[in-house]
């Protein structure tokens, strides 16, 4: 018997649902961390993108440079990124994680896939080939197509 198709609207509703329900779960485990989910983020762009000026993160992460010059100072203030001034033009300044923040961001990204491990552990063979064939179908959502 073949199902109906689900309409757009509501197959994206369900989509953007679950989406936010395990983001919120897996949340929990960065809490852990006592780190501000902003802070993470931006330390998160750091980590996997390399270093950028408080502009290009500002830019990446939607916020105005003021607002990031006020995280990356609160962040340094911690140990979690540091500035390098750039060889070619001092003028510029480019923000770093620190090996503290990589450490930090990568035990919090351990966690959070742990977590996510122990739910997907529970799934039965056809449930894990279906959310590996989901996954592969959100990843190819998310590659811009020419």
């Amino acid at each position: 018997m073949v199902r109906p198709a689900i309409p757009d609207e509501e197959l994206a509703a369900r989509v953007h649902s679950s989406a936010l329900h395990l983001l919120r779960r897996l949340a929990q485990e960065d809490r852990a961390t006592g780190v501000s989910a902003p802070r993470l983020s931006a330390l998160s762009v750091l980590v996997f993108g390399g270093p950028r000026t408080i502009g290009a993160l500002a830019a990446l992460e939607g916020v105005t440079p003021p607002t990031m010059t006020r995280l990356v100072a609160a962040m340094a203030a911690d140990g979690l990124v540091e500035r390098l001034e750039d060889p070619a033009d001092r003028r510029i300044v480019r923000v770093q994680a620190s090996e503290t923040g990589r450490s930090l961001l990568l035990a919090g990204r351990d966690r959070r896939v742990a977590t996510l491990a122990s739910m997907v552990a529970s799934l039965t063979p056809k449930e894990r080939r279906r959310l590996d064939q989901a996954a592969a179908t959100i990843e190819a959502m998310l590659t811009p197509r020419p």
